[in-house]
């Protein structure tokens, strides 16, 4: 098993009811609450935090003038369905 490179520790204050809940699934499952609080970290940014991150990257793009115009896109998905692409 690999070693992942690991950041300076950080200061977290949380909700007492959220630490509790950690500490709990940590104890019951045999895991460190780190452990238990990296999955949930992993899992939000699978998810919510990869959306925020794509749009933020989609914001740079139009930032850049990395863009089409959505006129033009619609008209060449006219063609290519009509047979017209050339």
């Amino acid at each position: 098993m690999t070693e992942r490179a690991l950041s300076n520790p950080i200061t977290l204050r949380l909700p007492a009811d959220v630490l509790t809940d950690i500490e709990t699934i940590a104890a019951l499952s045999d895991r460190t609450r780190t452990w238990v609080m990296v999955r949930a970290l992993r899992h939000y940014l699978a998810g919510e935090g990869a959306q925020i991150l794509a749009a933020a990257k989609g914001l740079a793009q139009l930032q850049d003038g990395d863009a089409e115009n959505l006129d033009d896109v619609i008209g060449e998905v006219e063609r290519i369905v009509r047979g017209d692409a050339a």
